[in-house]
């Protein structure tokens, strides 16, 4: 009994010191290839453009099979790129703004949070993020800064909110060769080796897609556990209460 107790012990300390990856598939909802992304593990999160054609329909199939659902809230970018319907500027009044953000989360069902698609401009603006944070802390959904700029204010503005936040560390297929690909998932292994968890975005073109079902497997042999993007939240706010003031600029 003593031994069977112990192993339930150690099994269960591992778990809770197992390194974490989240990983969140942004631009789901415009093309009919994004369907081959519900074949990823269930603790992939999904991040639905809104008021795309397929946004809603591949939001509840995703959600039917698992996987955590958030709105990629189109953002104005420093090149001028085209938003997509929905999209937030800093030409918008404070209730024309809001009321974007509203519609967003609307047309998107199921989602638990959010985080900034493209965003380079806006996310360095106090006002907008401020108006953002208050609508999210209203509807009760967390944040991820996409982290499009060094000079973003998403943090400081949910802090002011107390508006749970993650911060992007990695993104996984800024090209999509293998052997780039594989690159960047060694560094999010080793940040989450390091650093106890690591927020890693992608994207779902058919490459990505075929890397991932094969990777994915071979986590659990590094020691680092795939798990939903909100169960970094608790780890990430402890994190930041505990650390001394000159690291928290890292989380």
């Amino acid at each position: 009994m003593r031994l069977l107790l112990l192993c339930l012990l150690l099994t269960c300390s591992t778990q809770l010191m197992a390194a974490k990856l989240a990983i969140i598939m942004d631009d789901i909802g415009y093309r009919h290839t994004d369907v081959a992304a519900l074949s990823l593990p269930a603790d992939v999160t999904f991040s639905v453009l809104p008021h795309t054609p397929l946004g809603a329909r591949l939001a509840t199939e995703a959600h039917a099979k698992g996987h955590e659902i958030m709105v990629h809230l189109p953002m104005q970018a420093l090149n001028g790129k085209t938003m997509g319907p929905g999209g937030l500027d800093n030409q918008l009044s404070e209730s024309e703004f809001k009321q974007r953000v509203e519609d967003a989360i609307s047309s998107v069902p199921f989602a638990k949070g959010s985080n900034n698609h493209m965003g380079s401009l806006l996310t360095q603006l106090d006002q907008p993020m401020s108006w953002l944070m208050s609508v999210l802390k209203q509807q009760d959904l967390y944040f991820v800064d996409s982290i499009t700029t060094r000079y973003t204010k998403a943090g400081e503005e949910a802090d002011a909110y107390r508006v749970p936040l993650l911060r992007r560390q990695v993104f996984l297929d800024n090209q999509t060769s293998t052997s780039a690909l594989t690159q960047q998932l060694q560094q999010a292994v080793h940040l989450a080796k390091t650093e106890g968890q690591v927020v890693l975005i992608a994207h779902p073109y058919p490459e990505t897609i075929s890397f991932l079902k094969t990777q994915l497997k071979k986590l659990s042999t590094e020691g680092i556990q795939l798990v939903r993007a909100s169960s970094l939240l608790p780890l990430q706010m402890a994190q930041k209460t505990e650390m001394p003031e000159e690291n928290k600029e890292r989380l």
